[in-house]
């Protein structure tokens, strides 16, 4: 099951960190996707890997918080959403076939 991991990478002030943070947790095995918030000096990482290999390997880039370790909800929500939307299709196409008269 995927995690999400939130750090807090203290030392990402610009564009040059921030990219230096990008890609030392794009080096990791199991990511399956990184996205960097500049404001706040979040960088929220997905994917099957070891939330402590994560923090380990942005030590290099500067000091890192770690704030939340937990499972990556956002992609399941949307899939249960599609996969219901698919179900509530077929029960009205099952609903508009008129039955044929047995004989």
């Amino acid at each position: 099951m995927a995690q999400k991991v939130v750090l807090k990478v203290l030392t990402m002030t610009d564009d040059k960190t921030k990219q230096k943070a990008i890609e030392a947790a794009a080096d990791i095995f199991g990511v399956d996707s990184i996205a960097a918030d500049m404001k706040e000096q979040k960088l929220i990482v997905i994917g099957m890997m070891d939330a402590v290999a994560v923090v380990k390997k942005l030590k290099k880039v500067g000091k890192v918080d770690l704030i939340s370790v937990g499972p990556a909800k956002e992609e399941k929500k949307e899939e249960k959403k599609e996969e219901k939307k698919e179900e509530k299709k077929e029960e009205k196409k099952e609903e508009k076939k008129p039955e044929e008269p047995k004989k």
